[in-house]
Formats: C-alpha cells, sequence, structure tokens
C-alpha cells in the first residue's frame, strides 16, 4: 500500500526546556497524519462519529531513535500494511532530512461508538481502503 505524509514544524509548545520535542509529542503527529491520510480519502474522524464510529488505537509500538529539535521541519508518514475487517496496522515514520527520528507501528480498530465494539468498516471508509490497497 502507498505511504502518505504531512509535514510538520516542530514549535516551542513542542519542546522541553532544552528545544528537544518531548516524546508524546511525536504521537500526536502521527495521529495528525492518519487524520490528513483519512481526510485525502474524503472523509473525516467528525463525520465517522457522525454515522456512529470510531477509529481508535488498539495498540501501539514505538521506537525513537533520534530526537527532533525546535524548529525542525518533519515529515510524517502514514503506510497501511495490514487490514482486517475491522482493523488497521499503520506503520509510521517521523523523519527529518529523510533520516527517520521515531517510527511505531499503530493497530487502528473500528468501533461502533455507542456499544464501544468493534465493527466492520464502513462502506465509505471500505472504499477509501481498497483505493490504498
Amino acid at each position: 500500500m502507498t505511504a502518505f505524509a504531512i509535514p510538520v514544524t516542530v514549535y516551542i509548545e513542542d519542546t522541553d526546556a532544552g528545544g528537544i520535542v518531548y516524546y508524546v509529542n511525536y504521537l500526536k503527529y502521527m495521529e495528525r497524519a492518519r487524520s490528513e491520510w483519512l481526510r485525502a480519502g474524503g472523509l473525516t474522524q467528525r463525520g465517522l462519529l457522525d454515522d456512529g464510529i470510531q477509529l481508535v488505537v488498539h495498540r501501539l509500538e514505538c521506537r525513537y531513535a533520534k530526537p527532533a529539535r525546535l524548529d525542525d521541519r518533519l515529515r510524517v508518514t502514514a503506510e497501511v500494511v495490514e487490514r482486517t475487517s475491522c482493523r488497521l496496522r499503520f506503520r509510521q515514520q517521523v523523519l527529518a532530512g529523510g533520516e527517520p527520528l521515531c517510527d511505531a507501528d499503530v493497530d487502528i480498530a473500528c468501533i461502533d461508538a455507542t456499544r464501544l465494539r468493534p465493527t466492520r468498516w464502513p462502506a465509505a471508509l471500505a472504499a477509501v481502503l481498497n483505493g490504498y490497497a
């Protein structure tokens, strides 16, 4: 499947007192990339929620290699590498100048927003997923 990417600039609120990106912000950058991946397919988190669907992180494995720093221009990728009837696995990276700073495998579950139970992909999202296959 094809990797999707967004640019991110590191701002002062992303860093600690030494100007290094606080570790949890990498996860926020990755969440943004997944949300923009969805938007590029013509869908939004809000629209899915209005239809009774939530996409939630089920599992996350993250590896940090090097720090990002204040004013760095980053590239954050999101690539679907595995799909089941109600789960996606994204492989994601945060890069600076093409060099990996952080990478993660993120499992996203599709759940019914009312019952909070796994459910199959809605037709519109399945169509987006099929477009990336």
